[in-house]
């Protein structure tokens, strides 16, 4: 009773506490293009309709037109400017806000990193303050910025989110709506501009906007909503005195013994058929928790949280009481328990904790599952040769025993019969450490037999004459008893770290390996020889030929030959996503144990390991980590293949538009020069007599000037279309971004010899994975553009500096610039700025071919306004991490 007051208690100050607070509404979406912040907007304008005083803080439009069409009429809170890299950025005004002090501040993106040296690192940081100022703040925020949902998501899309909101934060809002668009329409939307710009929206389609990921992120976002919301209802009706839920939750009590996985995953399929929420918790008693113990906790709430339940800790020192107090927090229904080995005199007293909850629990269900954990220790024990133990453990030990009678021999000349025992004590400590339980008991008879026949009186006989040796003896006896478990306990444990160590390590090596491999051929490299050395056998890693067939496509150490027996082995492996091949039930007369590295959807290949013909079977331990390291290596392939998928994808849109410009030029702008040279040379061959030296010439020079104009213009199409026969592939290789700025402006000095050029590289060297001769080709191109416009006393200047994990080189010039409309359409094709960084001779191709060929290698072009005026045209490439230096 007085822990159902507790709570109550506990809820009602909570419920005051909330209605004291100033409220905080968030707009949650699925995805950016849901419509929060036209949401938003629009709430904010019916408020002000009826007489609220509303500011908007700050809102971001990008660029969609009905946005900020809404903003209109509107009052806004200035902006802070600050100076970030030489470029003045805004930000939210967080002082002005507390200063104006509205009823209701608009401040848009709630996961948004403020710029450096701002009061607060994050934007929910400044709405803290803004709430604890007396402010109401209407925000918006996307689902996968949630910092629970973080692992989830990554899951999910395969992006991690590096912006993200405490759970704890979101518990402050008052009112939470979801703003909802189905996958369908948000894709329509996206593709019509409304989301992004054209040009990101179709890499955003295969990634992060896949209809697989906007159905499992709307998914996460209505679960998030219906969580909040059954959350202030439990408050609400535990206020009133009421713990009835809306739906029964299930709570899974683990206690990080073997059987808590196997919990899990019962609770899991328990809560699934009931169509209810479900938890797992473990009670933290303040006890000193052994590693392996500990590591089943992890794990098994790990496994609760991939596979969509809560995890709780509680801390307490009665384990009944925690659980049946969580379960009237929570509302919980049924409780799930695994039956252990529990303490004879606690049941007889009726204070087990399976007593104790159905004692209490008058309104639960309580589940006790027969876990196999019990039964599977006691195989191991008894799957041991020689039965208890080895014949020479035991002949150990007995060795031990006859030395501890011959050391006690010799110490009855100085000690006292009772001092002896210590002898005894010190040969089974000694037994215990070095074997197993069941050997020390053996150890600890042989002693108490020695001790009492030789040493205790009367000697040579087992009577016992004094009460005090009786109790000497028995208190020996128990001390042997208690020190040998304790001492079997510390050699298993350490042995199971070692174990977990080892696979550890090897695990995170294989990470390494796998993570640097470029392609699926590195990756088969690599998992090939991490499987040999992490098992100490010759490893193969099989993948399917042109012609479907099974072929080894890395070896290690050792190249080996498979038999026809190994090669049914690994097709059968394949097909069924199961091992095959020695030490298993199908086809095990092949000399191989074969590892599926795929599923049946998705057949990737399959790991051959060839053991040595006289090896035994390996043990468990041996077994888990092959089929984890296999588990890694598959992903890592998949990985490899979307990635590949990807690139293909985009280098074949980049290959498409980059056709479509070669097409159109020979139709458009190429015949302009043709035309010249034609109607040149014509005139000279009719009238070549008859014209003035000076006018020949001119024909002449201007036949030259065409000639070599169309030469650059087919040399660019040419760059684009030779490779691959239509197909633009990247001879990816390391180069220095030095050596291509270098070599791009000493082909502009031969085209233009006047002109100053100031460059500024830095002073270590930075390496990029690219296609050397095409971003060379886009340089230039990007170069050339800025020389035609520059003034003559003015420099072009080229810089290159890092920013984040992007490599940065910007060309700037000092011409006339780029309206601020028309920055963004100058990539586009035949688009030519009347007054900008475009010749009026240009076909409008040129920058339309640099961001194809920046483009294809995962990076943008930009233009931007120019410090000291003109045109600053930015190229970003994304820097990978530098080469591991070949063994």
């Amino acid at each position: 009773m007085s822990d159902a007051r507790e709570v109550r208690a506990d809820a009602l100050l909570s419920t005051t506490r909330e209605e004291a607070q100033q409220r905080l509404k968030v707009f949650l979406g699925a995805a950016p293009g849901v419509g929060k912040t036209y949401a938003m907007l629009s709430a904010a304008r019916e408020l002000r309709r009826q007489g609220v005083d509303v500011v908007v803080g700050l809102v971001e439009t990008h660029g969609r037109t009905e946005t900020a069409a809404l903003l209109e009429g509107m009052e806004l809170l200035p902006r802070r400017v600050v100076r970030h890299r030489d470029r003045d950025l805004e930000e939210f005004d967080l002082d002005a806000a507390l200063a104006r002090k509205p009823a209701v501040l608009l401040v848009d993106e709630l996961a948004h990193r403020n710029m450096p040296g701002s009061r607060h690192e994050r934007r929910w940081q400044d709405i803290a303050e803004l709430l604890d100022a007396g402010i109401e703040v209407y925000t918006a925020l996307n689902v996968q910025h949630l910092e629970s949902l973080n692992d989830q998501v990554r899951r999910i899309t395969g992006i991690t989110v590096r912006e993200t909101v405490p759970d704890a934060f979101l518990d402050r809002a008052r009112d939470i709506m979801l703003v909802d668009l189905p996958p369908r329409e948000l894709i329509a939307r996206l593709k019509q501009g409304k989301v992004y710009m054209p040009e990101t929206a179709a890499v955003a389609l295969d990634a992060f906007f896949a209809p697989t990921n906007l159905a499992a992120l709307r998914e996460l976002a209505v679960d998030t909503v219906a969580s909040h919301v059954e959350s202030d209802l439990r408050e609400h009706m535990l206020a009133r005195g009421s713990a009835m839920p809306v739906r029964r939750r299930v709570l899974a009590a683990i206690d990080g013994h073997p059987q808590s996985e196997y919990l899990v995953r019962v609770a899991r399929r328990i809560a699934e058929r009931r169509g209810a929420p479900w938890s797992v918790a473990y009670v933290d008693t303040g006890g000193v928790v052994d590693p392996v113990r500990r590591e089943c906790i992890e794990a098994a709430t790990r496994l609760a949280r991939r596979l969509g339940g809560d995890t709780i800790i509680l801390r307490g020192h009665g384990i009944a009481d925690e659980l049946l107090a969580c379960a009237d927090r929570e509302g919980v229904g049924q409780i799930i328990l695994g039956r252990t080995r529990e303490r004879p005199i606690a049941r007889m007293l009726g204070r087990s904790l399976t007593q104790q909850l159905l004692r209490r629990g008058i309104h639960l269900e309580l589940t006790i599952i027969a876990t196999p954990a019990e039964r599977a220790r006691a195989r191991r024990r008894a799957h041991l040769p020689g039965g208890l133990g080895s014949r020479a453990e035991y002949l150990q030990a007995t060795l031990t025993t006859f030395a501890a009678l011959g050391i006690a021999f010799f110490a009855e000349l100085y000690l006292s019969v009772a001092n002896l025992s210590l002898v005894f004590l010190t040969a089974v400590l000694v037994v215990a450490v070095r074997t197993r339980m069941a050997v020390a008991v053996y150890t600890a008879i042989l002693c108490f037999l020695g001790d009492n026949f030789f040493f205790a009186p009367p000697r040579y006989t087992l009577a016992i004459a004094n009460a005090d040796d009786v109790l000497t003896v028995c208190l020996f006896f128990v001390a042997a008893l208690v020190c040998s478990r304790l001492a079997t306990r510390v050699a298993s444990q350490v042995e199971s770290l070692h174990m977990a160590q080892a696979r550890a390590r090897v695990m995170v090596e294989l990470g390494q390996r796998l993570s640097v491999s470029a392609d699926a051929n590195g990756v088969r490299q690599a998992g090939a020889r991490a499987l040999a050395q992490a098992l100490g056998v010759d490893a193969a890693i099989l993948a399917r030929d042109p012609a479907q067939v099974l072929q080894p496509e890395a070896m290690a150490p050792h190249a080996f030959e498979l038999s026809v027996q190994d090669s049914a082995a690994a097709d059968w492996c394949e097909q069924h996503a199961e091992a095959a091949g020695r030490f298993t039930g199908t086809l095990n007369g092949a000399a191989c144990w074969m590892l599926p590295l795929g599923s049946e959807d998705r057949r990737l290949g399959v790991a051959a390991l060839r053991f040595g013909s006289g090896e035994r079977e390996p043990d468990p331990d041996r077994r888990n980590l092959a089929f984890a390291m296999a588990q890694d290596i598959g992903q890592a392939l998949e990985r490899a293949r979307l990635a590949g998928e990807l690139e293909t994808a985009r280098v074949q849109g980049e290959t498409e538009r980059l056709r479509n410009a070669l097409l159109s030029s020979v139709s458009h702008d190429l015949r302009s020069p043709l035309a010249s040279m034609i109607g040149a040379a014509g005139t000279l061959s009719s009238y070549a007599e008859q014209l003035p030296r000076e006018e020949r010439q001119q024909l002449l020079d201007a036949i030259l000037g065409e000639g070599q104009r169309l030469d650059r213009y087919i040399q660019n199409l040419l760059d684009m279309t030779r490779l691959g026969h239509g197909t633009l592939k990247l001879n990816r290789d390391w180069v220095d971004v030095a050596e291509i700025v270098a070599a791009a402006v000493t082909r502009l000095r031969k085209l233009f010899p006047e002109l100053r050029l100031d460059t500024a590289l830095p002073s270590d060297t930075l390496l990029l994975y690219v296609h050397p001769a095409l971003i060379e080709q886009a340089l230039f191109n990007i170069l050339e553009n800025a020389a035609r416009f520059s003034p003559p006393d003015e420099p072009v200047r080229v810089g290159v500096h890092v920013a984040g994990e992007q490599l940065h080189i910007d060309v700037s010039d000092r011409g006339p610039g780029i309206p601020e409309d028309e920055r963004a359409r100058i990539f586009d094709m035949f688009y030519s700025v009347a007054r900008g960084d475009r010749a009026p001779q240009g076909t409008g191709l040129g920058l339309a071919i640099c961001r194809g060929m920046i483009g294809a290698h995962g990076g943008n072009v930009e233009a931007l306004p120019g410090e000291a005026g003109g045109t600053t045209i930015r190229i970003a490439l994304p820097l990978p991490a530098a080469p591991e230096p070949n063994p």
